[in-house]
């Protein structure tokens, strides 16, 4: 369902069952992890100009891994992660 680079590939699934007995498969909840708590890779400064996908593309390769920079950061939105220039923003392993 998820490529392998996505948040939610290692997220299990759950089920509900309906009142008419149909049966709901969905993927269980996600919880942000502590960005802090998170193994350091390295560091980068918010230039101006730099958007979430721009920066992950320059820092790790893949502009659609913008969420890796967002869970270091305790961002819940990406536009967080580039509000201030000269800002730097952690950049940590990926979490389970």
């Amino acid at each position: 369902m998820f490529n392998q680079t996505s948040r939610y590939v290692n997220l299990g699934n759950a089920t509900f069952a309906l009142p008419d007995g149909r049966i709901v498969t969905y993927k269980r909840r996600r919880f942000l992890p502590q960005g802090t708590a998170m193994p350091l890779l390295g560091q980068v400064t918010v230039a101006q100009g730099d958007r979430p996908d721009l920066l992950a593309a320059r820092v790790l390769g893949d502009p659609e891994q913008f969420w890796r920079l967002c869970d270091a950061n305790d961002a819940l939105k990406p536009d967080e992660l580039i509000e201030e220039p000269g800002a730097i923003l952690r950049i940590a392993l990926p979490q389970g």
